[in-house]
């Protein structure tokens, strides 16, 4: 393995683990990651360890290298498993512990300043720092335009979303934080050793942001956990484990969900969010007929009320 060669590190017992996004590789005492796209999203995760405080747990960098296309990080190997994959066979005290763990280590986040991270635009939302809600959703709205050409997308979705956007867009003011957001908070990026969360990982999408930004990836990830892990154990990840997690994190971190405008704020977000990729992956088939997790879906979700947030905000939502 090159970035083992690279750093004079011996690669006996190199094996490749399971991930949702990167290839990573393990040995006993390191973790190989590898981004096989032009991001050089790794390259700012690099620069993110160099300002994260030591109780975020997060592991020592032992090299960056690569190119575009083909960036790599190599960390000492921490103890312990994804807190996703030990969350099935966890008890109910276990998990509170866990919950309030994460949410202790990721205040301390929230609280440091991020670092410049110039030419690494690459970010989940479509949201830019500015003054106000209106110039923050200027991206978003060019994404709507955009998508509205795509020849299975109806521009009237496009055009209530747009209108949508521009009717929430002041919850956001001033959206011109400078503190790190995490970008990515699923619990496969928190390491649980048996007893307590002890490390949180992978700051590749990180970006500087207002704290509830955050809550998009993690609201996400407990509504629908089954689609952020690996294959490995997807069929022992059920909703239904994870429906206390966002009212314990309320709890431990109150501040988080404090807006007097969060709901508001949380539909930008995933708008935001989903309007990414469904520029990445233009739909192949009209909405009545296209997977019920693409996202082109999940905005028109949004848009009719019929959202994962707007479960969690009380409303009851038939499946079909």
């Amino acid at each position: 393995m090159r970035a083992l060669a690279e750093a004079g590190l011996d690669p006996d017992g190199l094996r490749r683990a399971d991930s949702v996004t990167n290839d990573v590789w393990l040995t006993n005492e390191y973790v190989v990651r590898v981004n096989r796209d032009a991001s050089m999203r790794l390259y700012r995760e690099a620069v993110l360890s160099q300002v994260l405080p030591h109780e975020v747990g997060y592991p020592p960098v032992i090299q960056h290298g690569g190119e575009m296309g083909s960036d790599w990080l190599l960390l000492e190997r921490l103890p312990g498993v994804s807190l996703s994959r030990a969350w099935p066979q966890m008890s109910t005290d276990q998990r509170r512990r866990a919950v309030r763990q994460l949410s202790d280590r990721l205040r301390i986040v929230h609280q440091t300043a991020c670092p410049r991270l110039d030419g690494l635009t690459d970010v989940p939302q479509l949201l830019i720092p500015a003054p106000t809600g209106a110039q923050a959703v200027a991206k978003l709205i060019e994404g709507l335009e955009k998508a509205s050409t795509f020849r299975h997308v109806d521009a009237g979705v496009t055009g209530d979303a747009i209108a949508m956007v521009e009717n929430l867009a002041g919850a956001l003011d001033p959206f011109d934080a400078v503190t790190v957001v995490h970008g990515d908070i699923t619990f496969e990026n928190v390491l649980w050793d048996g007893q307590d969360v002890t490390a949180v990982l992978d700051f590749e999408f990180a970006r500087p942001g207002p704290p509830d930004l955050d809550l998009d990836v993690l609201l996400r990830f407990i509504s629908l956990p089954h689609l952020h892990v690996p294959a490995e154990y997807e069929a022992q990840t059920k909703v239904e484990d994870y429906a206390d997690v966002p009212w314990w994190m309320a709890e431990d971190y109150p501040e988080l969900f404090a807006h007097p405008r969060q709901f508001d704020r949380s539909r930008l977000y995933s708008m935001a969010w989903d309007v990414r990729e469904l520029l990445a992956f233009p739909p192949n088939e009209p909405l009545h007929t296209v997977h019920r997790h693409h996202p082109y879906r999940r905005l028109a979700n949004v848009l009719r009320g019929s959202s994962y947030l707007d479960r969690l905000n009380g409303a009851v939502i038939l499946e079909f």
